[in-house]
C-alpha cells in the first residue's frame, strides 16, 4: 500500500453512541482545545513522533455528532465535568462554539429496553441519522464509536450466526439484539467503520462480523484499556519473562460517575470483569486466583482508584507480594484514546482495510481479532504491532 498525503476527501466524522456522556463530552472539549492550540495532545498515541506522518486526520478537523437518550445539552455537561475536575473551567469559553455545534448533531438514541416496533424499524432510523450526518457535513467518512453504558453479557443464539437470518429476525421482532449490537448493525448499514470502547456485546455478534466483511468495513474493540488493565498489560509479561509464578492477582476498583453507577449492577460488572481477566490469563499462561471487585462510590465523582495485590513465588518457592495503586480521572484517560481510535480506524479504511483491525489491540482490554488467531495482550508487543502497521501503511 502506497501512502498518499491527503488521501481521502473530506474531514472525518465521529458519531458517538452515548454522545452526552463523560467520555464523549471530554473528547469534544479536548479536540477543540487541541485544535485551537490551547493544550498539548497529552495522552494521544497518534501524536507521538512515531506516527507523525501516518496520514491521520488532524484532531481539529474531526466533526462530532451522535446518539444519546440523555437530553442534557453538551455545554451544560461540559460545565459539570469542569466542576468535577476533569479539565480546567478556563477551557469552557474557548470551546463553547465547538460544543454547541456538536450538540446540534446529537439525535435521540434507541431505548434501552425493547418497545413494540421491530428492531429493523429502529435501526433504519438510526442509520438515517448517521447517513444524514455524513451528507450534511460533507464528510469523507464517519467512524461510529460506542462509549455508552456497559451492558450485561448476552447469549449467542442461532439467529445471531447468519446475516440473512438476523435481517429476517430484526424485521419481525423488537428484541433480537441488545442496544450496543443494534447500533453496530446501524453503523454497518450506513457504511461506517465501528469502534466498541465498551465490553458490551456490540459487534462481537457473529452475524455482524460477517456483515462487516460483506460490506468491506473495518471495526475494532473492545473495552478501552485506560487504567488498571493498562498497568496489568505492562506488569504481566514481567512476571512471565522472569519465570516468577503468580499465585493470585486481586483488585478493587472504587469509582463514581455514570460508569460507576452502571457497574454497580452485578450483570454489567460481569461484562467488565470478564474483559479484565481475559488478558491476564493469556499473559500468565494460566488462570490465577483472585478477581476484581468494583464498588460504586458516588462522592468520587469522575475519579477512580484501583488497588491491586499480587502474590507470587520466586526461587525455591519463596513467597513474595507486589501492590500498586492507580488513581485517575476515567474520562480524561479515555477521551484521547477515543480520538486516536477514530483517526486510526479512518486511516485504515482509507488504505482499504476491512474486518477486525488487530493492530489496534494496544487500545483494548479484550481485543477483537480474526477467527483462528490467538490474542496478544502484552502491552509492548501490541505497541510494536501498531508501529509495524504504520510502517507498512507508508510503504
Amino acid at each position: 500500500m502506497r501512502y498518499v498525503p491527503g488521501q481521502g476527501a473530506g474531514p472525518v466524522g465521529v458519531w458517538f453512541i452515548g454522545a452526552r456522556g463523560s467520555v464523549a463530552t471530554t473528547a469534544v472539549v479536548g479536540a477543540a482545545a487541541i485544535g485551537l492550540g490551547l493544550v498539548p495532545p497529552t495522552g494521544m498515541v497518534g501524536e507521538l513522533p512515531e506516527f507523525a506522518d501516518a496520514g491521520l486526520t488532524p484532531v481539529g478537523r474531526l466533526v462530532f455528532g451522535g446518539h444519546d437518550v440523555v437530553t442534557t445539552p453538551l455545554p451544560k455537561r461540559a460545565e459539570q465535568l469542569a466542576d468535577g475536575g476533569v479539565f480546567s473551567p478556563a477551557l469552557l469559553g474557548p470551546v463553547a462554539h465547538a460544543l454547541r455545534c456538536a450538540d446540534q448533531e446529537i439525535r435521540a438514541g434507541a431505548p434501552g429496553t425493547p418497545g413494540d416496533e421491530p428492531q429493523a424499524t429502529v435501526a433504519a432510523a438510526l442509520t438515517e441519522d448517521m447517513v444524514s450526518f455524513r451528507e450534511r457535513n460533507r464528510l469523507g467518512q464517519v467512524v461510529v464509536v460506542n462509549v455508552s453504558s456497559t451492558e450485561p453479557p448476552m447469549p449467542i443464539l442461532s439467529v445471531h450466526h447468519s446475516a440473512a437470518e438476523l435481517e429476517r429476525a430484526l424485521a419481525g421482532a423488537p428484541d433480537v439484539l441488545p442496544p450496543s449490537s443494534l447500533y453496530a448493525y446501524a453503523a454497518l448499514k450506513s457504511g461506517c467503520g465501528y469502534v466498541d470502547f465498551t465490553p458490551s456485546p456490540g459487534i462481537r455478534v457473529p452475524a455482524l462480523r460477517r456483515l462487516a466483511h460483506e460490506l468491506r468495513l473495518p471495526y475494532a474493540g473492545s473495552d478501552g484499556k485506560t487504567g488498571e488493565t493498562l498497568v496489568r498489560a505492562a506488569l504481566g509479561p514481567m512476571f512471565a519473562h522472569r519465570a516468577l509464578r503468580v499465585r493470585s492477582w486481586s483488585g478493587t476498583n472504587l469509582l463514581g460517575g455514570g460508569d460507576g453507577a452502571t457497574l454497580a449492577e452485578p450483570e454489567a460488572a460481569a461484562s467488565k470483569n470478564a474483559s479484565k481477566s481475559s488478558g491476564l490469563t493469556a499473559m500468565l499462561g494460566a488462570r490465577v486466583e483472585g478477581r476484581t471487585h468494583i464498588d460504586y462510590v458516588p462522592s468520587m465523582g469522575e475519579r477512580k482508584t484501583a488497588w491491586d495485590h499480587i502474590a507470587f513465588q520466586g526461587f525455591l518457592g519463596t513467597p513474595m507480594t507486589m501492590q500498586f495503586t492507580w488513581q485517575g480521572v476515567d474520562s480524561a484517560l479515555a477521551a484521547p484514546l477515543v480520538l486516536d481510535l477514530a483517526r486510526f480506524l479512518a486511516r485504515a479504511r482509507e488504505l482499504g482495510a476491512t474486518g477486525p483491525q488487530e493492530q489496534l489491540a494496544f487500545f483494548f482490554k479484550d481485543p477483537v481479532r480474526a477467527e483462528r488467531t490467538d490474542g496478544e495482550h502484552r502491552l509492548v508487543t501490541q505497541f510494536e504491532t501498531l508501529r509495524a502497521w504504520y510502517r507498512d501503511a507508508r510503504s
